[in-house]
């Protein structure tokens, strides 16, 4: 049923595009050059992590089966957070990864693949202090202090959200966890998968609102310009084929169980 749902929402989604977005080179350029750039923050964790030896991650193994099924290599460029919209209109790479929240901001800009990994926005802290913070309340007082990565929704939430807060700035994402769990924070918002990740990594850190997240649940979605209609069709392709494969359940099983 999964299957069959997905292949239609890619129908739809390859429809409407094809109907507003112009032709354009892209899909020539990619196989031409049998090379797809692909940007990434890569400090995501589960989803893409810039290592020693290169990229690693759910959206990494899922993405390179994609390339493959087109029989293209992938190129990495590396973006942030703040420039990722910006750096993908502006032609920097050809798809974007790594824990891509599906909004309408985002959608209204470029276009997103099927969503994958529904999750909602949770909290990392110390886990002696866990039992502190019952709400959003609690997480929302002046001797709390709040670490957050900027650029994304994470951040958009703590703006919104935890404005009587210690809110502090740190620009590299895969970091925050460790300063929490060093008392150098106290909280860190994040989404379920990374806030699990790290505190099954981490025993110092705790998970909380995992059950009941803090927003309506959402989904995760690769990101693509949409200046190139049979681009986005034949990317749809590559998902869906994916899919039949069992590479998405694979990747999950590896990197989100």
């Amino acid at each position: 049923m999964r299957h069959f749902l997905r292949f239609f929402i890619g129908l739809a989604m390859a429809a409407a595009f094809a109907a507003t977005a112009q032709a354009g080179p892209r899909l020539d350029r990619i196989l031409d050059s049998k090379v797809i750039r692909v940007g990434t923050p890569g400090d995501y964790r589960p989803f893409a992590i810039k290592t020693d030896k290169g990229y690693e991650g759910h959206d990494i193994d899922v993405m390179e089966a994609m390339a493959q099924g087109l029989g293209v290599k992938v190129e990495y460029v590396q973006t942030s957070w703040p420039n990722l919209m910006k750096d993908l209109l502006a032609d920097k790479f050809d798809v974007a990864i790594g824990g891509i929240t599906r909004n309408a901001a985002r959608i209204r800009r470029a276009a997103m693949l099927p969503g994958y990994a529904p999750f909602g926005k949770v909290a990392l802290v110390r886990k002696d202090e866990a039992s502190k913070y019952k709400s959003v309340s609690d997480l929302n007082q002046s001797s709390v202090r709040v670490i957050k990565n900027p650029g994304g929704t994470n951040e958009q939430f703590v703006l919104e959200n935890l404005k009587q807060a210690q809110v502090s700035t740190h620009d590299k994402n895969a970091e925050i966890p460790a300063l929490i769990a060093e008392g150098k924070g106290d909280v860190m918002i994040t989404e379920t998968y990374e806030a699990l990740h790290y505190s099954k990594a981490d025993p110092r850190l705790s998970a909380i609102f995992v059950d009941h997240p803090l927003t309506p649940k959402n989904q995760l979605g690769f990101m693509l310009p949409i200046d190139d209609a049979d681009y986005l069709r034949v990317m749809q392709f590559a998902w869906d084929l994916a899919d039949e494969r069992d590479v998405l359940d694979q990747a999950e099983d590896r990197w989100l169980e």
